[in-house]
């Protein structure tokens, strides 16, 4: 069945009322990261986005003012078309090393979310991420929902034991910026995460790239990429995918030859303030 433009245009707008509705009240809707519903009953609330025009910052369901009292962040709310590359990392499959070598080309800062298995088995590409001028961010020690974990030195653990074997390992102390394991997250955690002195990041574009058997096409990935980037983006890659191995110069290109540069996720903070 067809619908007309009239009714195409009342079902968009009911839809993004309803969004702004739950945006205001800092309720969660059960989105994943490409801003699908996934089924009923999913466990806590999971960050999620709706692309409402290309070029444009998506609808997401939370609203950076909302998120700002908890130190957390998703987009930086501006005119200029700035670019903050994060790239997921729970285990190294061989991509990660392409992924350096075209941000290294670019100049482009990003940030790297690892958790503790990354850390045991990749040390050397962490180093490789730190001595290049990249930052490294806690994704958690062993990827739970933390939506789950009620109590202060449970949530605390899951940090602190990765940030130990970074120390231990790179010699230097991690960055204080954490991404809850597959977005998921609650007011509870974000204000347990504040209290511990962390930032946290969700993203405001991202594509389905981490299914291993099921990678998208080059082309798959530009259709998303490409028309959904804006001003103040933060980017969300997984380090997994062997098609952001093969596509990341070539998107860093397209990106810069629409008038985007890339700046570390420290501008987005400072800038907030």
């Amino acid at each position: 069945m067809k619908l007309d433009g009239n009714l195409k245009k009342i079902i968009g707008t009911v839809l993004l009322l309803t969004l702004s509705y739950f945006c205001g009240r800092g309720v969660a809707q059960v989105l994943d990261h490409s801003g699908l519903l996934p089924a009923a009953g999913s466990a806590g609330g999971s960050w999620g986005l709706s692309f409402q025009e290309e070029g444009k910052a998506p609808v997401a369901n939370a609203s950076a003012v909302y998120l700002k009292d908890f130190d957390a962040y998703y987009i930086q709310e501006t005119q200029e078309k700035r670019i903050y590359l994060t790239f997921d990392c729970g285990f190294e499959n061989g991509n990660t090393p392409a992924i350096l070598d075209a941000l290294k080309k670019h100049g482009a800062p990003a940030t790297f979310f690892i958790v503790g298995n990354y850390m045991e088995t990749s040390p050397d590409l962490v180093k490789r991420m730190v001595e290049e001028g990249h930052t490294v961010g806690n994704h958690t020690y062993h990827h739970p929902d933390m939506s789950k974990i009620g109590s202060l030195e449970a949530f605390r653990k899951e940090l602190s034991d990765l940030e130990a074997l970074y120390e231990e390992t790179i010699g230097s102390p991690m960055s204080k910026y954490y991404r809850p394991p597959q977005g998921i997250y609650s007011e509870t955690n974000l204000k347990m995460a504040k209290e511990l002195g962390y930032k946290t990041f969700f993203w405001s574009l991202a594509y389905v790239d981490w299914y291993q058997d099921k990678q998208p096409s080059q082309e798959e990935a530009f259709s998303k990429l490409i028309p959904r980037i804006h001003p103040g983006a933060v980017v969300l890659l997984h380090n997994t995918s062997k098609t952001n191995g093969e596509i990341l110069d070539e998107l860093l290109t397209k990106w810069e030859e629409l008038g985007y540069s890339f700046h570390p996720l420290s501008e987005l903070t400072e800038d907030s303030h």
